[in-house]
């Protein structure tokens, strides 16, 4: 069996910075409003003529560039993302063609806020089975195409951001990488966050050429999800320590996906840590879901906080519901 480390990571978010004030003057919020209950100052949103595949792509190239290899290495493409170009084929697809792939495989994968962490466990499987070497993965959205931009659609709405990151996974050589991940679910919660249609169920496609419109935005229960959050956060970051034999004292940095910055303080609370040890970008780019937990990976390495032979724990929750973890020794 082979290890597998991140031999690189980059990141991309659009120009666009959309501000609380911003928001302000398109439903009835506030920066006060969203800035308390949320953590978020902005957000970026992409322009009508740019799409989840390109995000992802200019977080590809940088991560290409950042491992210091050929977009050519590259033998396997994961993409986690829930606002794909198109309803089918997956962003993958594209993400292969444009790096001129060849027919490597590539495939998305559809876990929400957890996407990243479920495809590094794929390709880190990949790669410690000797299936392949170096594996391209990635997290983006696009959401702002997606959500309802209305008062009637502001509890989603002040939240999600657009962005993508990506990770280069090659195989290990000095014991360093991925130590473990650790991916769950309980779906019977799904319909507390989830977008109804388009899909195959009755009624959530279009009929007639009618269609309901509510159906095909995002909805979200923000009591529940919180309240699963801050358990199932704390549970999957334990459970990747018990399964190192790490103690607390022994994380260098938690990186967890950028949901909430309460839920982000209501975790370190219950893990008896400071926040300065919890990574936080939520107050620049909002909740990118899939993204959030690469783009962090990206800037916080960028900042040094991360150094060779730190453990770092990412972790995730969101839509599924989903959460998981991963243990890294870098």
């Amino acid at each position: 069996m082979y290890k597998s480390r991140i031999a690189g990571v980059g990141h991309h978010v659009p120009e666009q910075v959309v501000t609380n004030h911003d928001l302000s003057t398109m439903m009835d919020t506030s920066d006060e409003w969203i800035r308390t209950r949320s953590g978020i100052q902005e957000r970026r949103w992409s322009p009508q003529d740019t799409g989840t595949s390109d995000l992802a792509y200019e977080a590809s190239v940088n991560a290409i560039e950042n491992a210091g290899i050929k977009a050519s290495n590259i033998e396997l493409v994961i993409v986690g993302t829930i606002s794909s170009d198109y309803f089918f084929p997956g962003v993958s697809a594209q993400i292969q063609d444009r790096l001129g792939l060849n027919t490597v495989g590539a495939f998305d994968i559809k876990a929400a806020c957890s996407a990243f962490i479920y495809s590094l466990s794929v390709a880190d499987q990949f790669i410690k089975t000797g299936m392949v070497k170096t594996a391209l993965v990635i997290g983006a959205e696009a959401q702002s195409k997606l959500i309802d931009k209305s008062t009637e659609g502001r509890d989603v709405s002040v939240l999600f951001g657009d962005g993508a990151g990506a990770a280069i996974l090659t195989r290990s050589d000095d014991g360093n990488g991925i130590l473990s991940t650790h991916l769950h679910c309980e779906g019977r919660e799904l319909k507390h966050l989830w977008m109804e249609a388009p899909g195959t169920s009755p009624n959530a496609w279009i009929n007639n050429l009618e269609l309901d419109s509510d159906k095909f935005k995002p909805i979200m229960n923000g009591k529940e999800v919180f309240k699963n959050a801050v358990t199932r956060f704390p549970e999957v970051i334990e459970e990747a320590m018990a399964a190192n034999k790490l103690s607390m004292d022994d994380i260098q940095l938690i990186i967890p996906h950028q949901a909430n910055y309460r839920i982000s303080q209501a975790v370190a609370k219950r893990m008896g840590v400071e926040m300065d040890k919890v990574y936080s970008n939520i107050h620049k780019y909002g909740n990118t879901t899939a993204a959030s937990i690469p783009i962090a990976l990206s800037e916080a390495l960028a900042e040094n906080k991360i150094s060779k032979g730190d453990h770092i724990i990412l972790a995730a929750f969101g839509a599924g519901f989903t959460w998981a973890s991963a243990a890294i020794k870098w």
